[in-house]
């Protein structure tokens, strides 16, 4: 029988396992070579990414905001598999040449399911970057997907060649690789 007492434990338990579970998780995602961190911000309405200076949400297109703000929101939101959300906030970017725009456009025609798409914006990131892991990675992924197992690995291959051994780019395209799955962000 559950006491007051023994609930209190396992909550205390639980607890403490998950404080410590979290940061190995959620650990550095502030950068291409690592999944983005999830935040503990509102989610905002469809055109709008929360500011976290102001501490709220703001229009996209909002001037508080940096194009380096719009990419990391960019990637939480493809994180949440909010695609839609993703895209909006990529027409907001000052340069839709961007090399990390590019690869993002591609990221989204793929999960649409637009692999012809996907491949022309990835290559037009690489062309403009060519040590651009990440998109090496969603390229490679894009690949597996369509079962180019050959090209998948000749990313693979790039991305090790450029030193992106042990990258979430590196690690990410192996596992894919491995086993037929790809990451969705």
């Amino acid at each position: 029988m559950l006491t007051p007492a023994s609930i209190y434990a396992r909550c205390v338990l639980a607890l403490g396992a998950w404080t410590l579970f979290v940061p190995l998780v959620f650990a550095a995602g502030d950068d291409v070579t690592t999944p983005p961190a999830p935040t503990p911000t509102p989610r905002c309405p469809e055109g709008q990414i929360h500011d976290r200076k102001a501490g709220k949400c703001v229009p996209v297109k909002s001037s508080s905001l940096s194009d380096e703000d719009r990419y990391q929101a960019v990637r939480e939101l493809a994180y949440l598999e909010r695609y839609v959300a993703a895209a909006l906030v990529l027409d907001a970017m000052s340069d839709q040449r961007d090399d990390r725009v590019l690869t993002y456009r591609g990221f989204l025609k793929r999960k649409a399911g637009q692999m012809d798409q996907a491949i022309q914006y990835y290559q037009a990131a690489i062309d403009k970057n060519p040590n651009n892991l990440l998109v090496r990675s969603y390229m490679g992924q894009g690949f597996v997907e369509s079962g180019d197992l050959a090209q998948a690995r000749r990313q693979h291959d790039e991305v090790l060649a450029r030193g992106g051994q042990g990258t979430w780019a590196e690690v990410s395209l192996r596992d894919a690789l491995a086993s037929g799955r790809t990451y969705r962000y």
